[in-house]
């Protein structure tokens, strides 16, 4: 409020894109990223290295799969981006989400704030524990890229 007249202060459009422009920016890159992986296929061989653990070990890693994922959901292939990587494609969705949520309270002039706490973050490292383990197991063959 300001103080002399009673009235909330005014947002000036300057401001209001001081604001935006880091969430703008980071979004445009996520874009970018998104444009190129949807524009050079990954099923293709030769576009994009090999998992390092997967070339070692033979073993899938939370992230294998991730770009042929993002490249469905590119195209708009919602269940091969689910086959190719599940954890991918929540966590796109938890992304656009918490973007989101960015934007809102930085056009609200509220600071951007995500302090998940202990639970919830050993919850996401539990899950892509478990996700890992089951995709490399003989009866998670279904989670495979």
């Amino acid at each position: 409020m300001n103080a002399d007249s009673g009235t909330a202060p005014r947002t000036t459009p300057a401001t209001l894109w001081n604001r935006l422009a880091v969430p703008a920016g980071v979004l445009a890159a996520v874009a970018a990223a998104f444009a190129y992986v949807g524009s050079v296929d990954p099923n293709e061989p030769g576009h994009y290295p090999v998992c390092p653990l997967y070339r070692l070990t033979g073993l899938y890693c939370p992230g294998c799969g991730g770009l042929r994922s993002a490249h469905a959901f590119v195209h708009g292939d919602l269940l091969g981006a689910l086959r190719d990587n599940a954890a991918g494609v929540a966590a796109y969705l938890g992304f656009a989400v918490l973007w989101t949520v960015w934007v809102v309270n930085a056009v609200r002039g509220r600071p951007a704030r995500f302090e998940p706490g202990a639970a919830p973050t050993w919850a996401v490292g539990a899950l892509l524990v478990v996700f890992t383990v089951v995709r490399n197991l003989p009866f998670g063959g279904w989670l495979h890229p």
